[in-house]
């Protein structure tokens, strides 16, 4: 039997407990190797890089370290910048558009600012291609002290002795159509709730802060993306993903409300891209590129401000 055919978990209208939880584990698959396919990278770029181990994620045996990487020593003259990938472990192009980056442009930008870049925050996740921890836990839902997700607490140590310092903090993921197939479905179920369908959207989009928009700076993001990839058009209802589009290709979420990623830092100039790998437009060459490009657009917008 295929994991797709597998009955339900759980009691439709009742939330999850440990035993569905455990079920809900036990179907998780590895699928790919954190070690063959970023800690291998993050080697590669060591001689270039500083490379700081900020923690280990731990779930019974299985030890996942966690680094972070900067270029250079940080400057309490320079701006900061803080890139994220990986928070949700499936989206692809969020951990290797930030390796990109760092091997084919960051380089450029010594000397002129801090960065500071966590490719793959959920390593878990990342090997078994799936939006949730372990624990059946949505990591960009953590971002919140306590935190109930290791691979979110590790990263606000991190950034903790740093707040204050940054300029921007871009966090790079990708809107699937298994978000719409799967992973919207298991919230539903996890959490006792009906669900309701809603649509992808085709292209890519930026989430800027309601309780801090910088529509200048979300912007100067698309400008760079749309040379590599599409952008995301709103529906007919003006949404896209169910909210609505304030600019073109741009929604807004209260960050640090939902404890999303983007709020970790509390930085004056946050995004989270949205990659659409599923369109028959784009491929993962351009997913990976796009979020390079966007990470590059990020930092080169900081560095023009008075």
């Amino acid at each position: 039997m295929t994991l797709s055919a597998l009955p339900p978990i759980g009691t439709p209208g009742q939330p999850w407990g440990p035993a569905e939880i455990a079920q809900w584990r036990a179907r998780q698959v590895r699928r790919r190797s954190y070690a063959d396919e970023v800690l291998s990278a993050i080697e590669r770029l060591r001689p270039r890089f500083d490379v700081r181990p900020y923690g280990e994620v731990i779930y019974g045996p299985e030890r996942y370290p966690l680094f972070a990487l900067c270029n250079g020593d940080w400057r309490s003259d320079l701006p900061g910048v803080l890139v994220t990938g990986g928070v949700h472990g499936y989206e692809t192009s969020g951990v290797h558009g930030a390796l990109r980056f760092l091997d084919r442009h960051a380089q450029a930008y010594a000397g002129r600012v801090n960065l500071l870049v966590a490719p793959c925050v959920s390593p878990w996740a990342y090997e078994r291609i799936h939006r949730w921890n372990h624990d059946a836990i949505d990591p960009n839902r953590s971002f919140r002290e306590p935190s109930p997700a290791q691979e979110a607490a590790a990263l606000m140590r991190l950034v903790a002795p740093l707040r204050g310092q940054f300029a921007a903090h871009i966090d790079l993921h990708e809107t699937t159509d298994t978000d719409e197939t799967t992973f919207r479905p298991a919230l539903a179920a996890r959490d006792g709730k009906p669900f309701e369908p809603g649509s992808i959207p085709d292209g890519f989009y930026l989430v800027d802060d309601t309780e801090s928009p910088q529509p200048a700076f979300q912007q100067a993001i698309i400008a760079a993306v749309e040379q590599i990839t599409h952008i995301a058009p709103a529906d007919a209802q003006g949404q896209i993903i169910g909210t609505p589009a304030v600019a073109r290709g741009v929604v807004r979420y209260p960050l640090r409300a939902l404890g999303l990623c983007a709020s970790v830092t509390g930085a004056r100039y946050t995004t989270t891209t949205e990659v659409y790998p599923d369109s028959p437009r784009a491929t993962p060459e351009q997913c990976n590129a796009a979020q390079a490009a966007a990470v590059c657009a990020v930092v080169d917008f900081v560095l023009a401000q008075p």
